[in-house]
């Protein structure tokens, strides 16, 4: 891969992804967004679309040969499964509820997935002051210095992240899971981000996170994990067909020395 090419993509991710946490930070502070919900409950606010079109015109003028896959605008991935060009896989903004109730927890997510592999992962909290990037093999940074994942190699002292789903279906099993990292870990922290719970994995404030969300979601995030360290795999068979890379069906990330003790307690736990 040409790493002319993918500092590029680096380049304009992160200048993309800080101009659009000032738009975050300029809507909330003049409370100048509107609230809707997508399929009955799932929000969405004006800022998401907007930062959504900022983001999107920026990538098809400057890559016009480019695909792009948003939670916003373009969230079928079936177009690009066997593209031959980059896919830039975003999320305007990752954390919504956080970001309509004032909360830190918010962020942009801006990753590029090309030939099965993640390349370059942009996430940045505006509200936290926080720009974490990282391209393929070239490590993991926040705020331009180097970060790594911790050293907790004891499942009982282990900080353990997750999240929860707008649909309650599977909240049945979810419980279970929960109860089972409960019992074996030191504790569970839910921020509502799931790009952040990665990035605070590749920092050490984390020692692991598991949950299934969508590849906008984890994109950027996984790769920012793994630069730094982590390992990232799946605790249970995907369903859908999205690449590997950039499937957030059962997604798991921990330090090496706990990912495998993970990995067989919510296997137990979701049978």
């Amino acid at each position: 891969m040409d790493d002319v090419a993918v500092n590029e993509w680096h380049s304009y991710a992160k200048s993309w992804a800080k101009h659009a946490g000032s738009m975050m930070m300029e809507a909330r502070q003049k409370a100048s967004f509107d609230r809707e919900y997508k399929t009955g409950h799932e929000l969405v606010t004006s800022t998401d679309i907007a930062i959504d079109e900022y983001l999107c015109e920026n990538i098809r003028q400057t890559f016009p040969d480019h695909l792009i896959l948003s939670e916003e605008s373009s969230p079928d991935l079936a177009f690009a499964q066997g593209a031959s060009v980059p896919v830039w896989v975003i999320d305007p903004i990752d954390g919504t509820i956080n970001f309509a109730q004032g909360l830190l927890h918010v962020a942009v997510s801006i990753a590029v997935y090309y030939q099965g592999e993640r390349w370059v992962g942009v996430v940045h909290a505006p509200f936290l002051q926080e720009t974490y990037t990282a391209v393929r093999g070239q490590g993991a940074w926040l705020n331009s210095e180097p970060i790594q994942v911790s050293q907790r190699n004891d499942l009982r002292n282990a900080i353990v992240a997750t999240g929860f789903p707008y649909d309650k279906a599977t909240l049945p099993i979810l419980i279970k899971q929960l109860q089972a990292v409960l019992s074996r870990c030191q504790d569970v922290r839910r921020n509502g981000s799931a790009a952040l719970d990665l990035c605070a994995v590749a920092r050490g404030q984390m020692d692991a996170y598991y949950e299934s969300v969508k590849p906008w979601d984890m994109a950027a995030g996984a790769l920012i994990a793994e630069e730094a360290g982590a390992i990232v795999g799946h605790f249970h068979e995907q369903g859908s067909k999205w690449p590997n890379k950039i499937n957030g069906e059962f997604l798991l990330a921990a330090t090496p020395d706990l990912y495998q003790s993970l990995l067989e307690l919510l296997q137990v736990a979701d049978k």
